[in-house]
């Protein structure tokens, strides 16, 4: 049996060895129940037992504080000193639907002194500044603030005005209201 086993471990081992690794681990059981690291909560798996996770409700259940990327990332000091806006896009004025509006943006703050001008030539205004054009999307406000986290920048989030309108009925434009001149042209 051993040698059966020898030479099916090295056949796998010849065409993948992650295979290999995967039939070599076993659960472990003692002859006499007694497992030298055995812990007392812990029950000890018998033969032909398999011990069950729920992986779902572990990734679920896990909570976790972002770890900072900065010690990976190749970001220079100064963009990590900057702080950025969290938003939610307002509707343009030559927009009538909102699709646009629905997600959330991460800009950069405008630095003061960041070296803007107007070029002469054509009146446009320029800046040194590369990171004021840059903007990044997000579908959730809890997205943009752990990204912001997990990046190390300081941010602060500007919730959405809403808009408050009354309702309107069309009788209100024939109602009298005191102090209220209203001049209606015929032609």
């Amino acid at each position: 049996m051993p040698i059966l086993n020898t030479v099916v471990r090295r056949s796998v081992t010849a065409v993948r060895p992650s295979v290999a690794r995967t039939l070599n681990v076993s659960a472990r059981v003692m002859k006499d129940g007694q497992d030298p690291n055995y812990t007392a909560g812990m029950p000890i798996p018998r033969a032909g037992e398999r011990m069950r996770r729920d992986l779902v409700q572990e990734q679920v259940d896990r909570e976790s504080d972002p770890t900072p990327v900065s010690i990976v990332s190749d970001a220079p000091n100064s963009l990590v000193q900057r702080s950025v806006r969290i938003y939610q896009p307002a509707k343009p004025a030559t927009m009538s639907g909102r699709a646009g509006t629905k997600h959330w943006r991460v800009d950069f703050d405008v630095l003061q002194g960041s070296g803007r001008w107007e070029s002469p030539l054509m009146g446009w205004a320029s800046t040194a500044d590369s990171q004021q054009a840059l903007y990044m999307k997000f579908d959730t406000k809890e997205d943009a603030v752990f990204f912001c986290q997990k990046q190390g920048w300081d941010y602060f989030i500007q919730e959405p005005h809403k808009a408050h309108i009354p309702p309107k009925q069309y009788a209100n434009n024939y109602k009298y209201v005191p102090g209220k001149l209203r001049i209606h042209h015929t032609k």
